[in-house]
């Protein structure tokens, strides 16, 4: 089924406008590690899962799921399993490599920020649903996902991207069907005024892309 939409009239100087607005805005984004023990209201962090739940998929399947998790039992049981990877990826069973690769952003197996953040959101993916396969699950969550950090910073809300090396726990603990693959925790919150981040350099324009005009 198809269905007709109006759109606006494309005006060249306002979409300009808007592309350096946006530039500016997300070159302010930093991944937060600290955070005050201030709670986001709930439906800011559920409109930017709306905002998220519009990204493209395969086949339109939207293969993603959502967790906001601002329970603090709930939450306690997260961090307590999350510690268990923390210590097996740095102390117990350690990669030096990825070890070395991640000095430089200042990681431990301390994550303090888990105590304080306001919310979790963990993300599945899908492979199949009741409705049969899901195309480029994978890829269609993780669309989703920068939809959903980038509706977070647009509502003021700081986060950090959270992968432990297993993540099989985020279901476990959330007693989520063995179908549902955890994708990453979103752990968002509200960062103190004065804020320590890494000293990071971005590529430039010229080092991610290429044009042909």
């Amino acid at each position: 089924m198809l269905s007709h939409i109006k759109r606006k009239k494309f005006q060249v100087e306002q979409s300009r406008a808007i592309a350096q607005e946006l530039l500016d805005i997300f070159r302010a984004r930093r991944s937060t590690r600290d955070f005050v023990s201030e709670k986001i209201d709930d439906e800011i962090i559920e409109n930017a899962i709306r905002v998220a739940g519009t990204a493209p998929s395969g086949a339109n399947k939207q293969p993603w799921h959502f967790v906001s998790v601002g329970d603090e039992n709930i939450k306690s049981d997260l961090r307590l399993a999350a510690k268990k990877q923390e210590l097996d990826f740095y102390i117990n069973r350690p990669n030096q490599q990825w070890l070395k690769d991640l000095k430089h952003i200042h990681t431990n197996e301390d994550k303090e920020f888990l105590l304080h953040a306001s919310h979790y959101i963990c993300v599945f993916y899908r492979n199949t649903d009741e409705e049969g396969k899901n195309y480029y699950a994978k890829e269609s969550t993780g669309l989703a996902t920068g939809m959903l950090i980038s509706a977070l910073h647009l509502s003021g809300v700081s986060c950090l991207t959270y992968t432990p090396k297993n993540m099989n726990f985020m279901r476990e603990s959330l007693n989520l069907p063995k179908d549902f693959k955890p994708f990453m925790m979103i752990v968002a919150g509200i960062p103190p005024e004065n804020l320590e981040v890494p000293v990071l350099k971005q590529k430039s324009l010229d080092q991610i892309s290429d044009f042909y005009f």
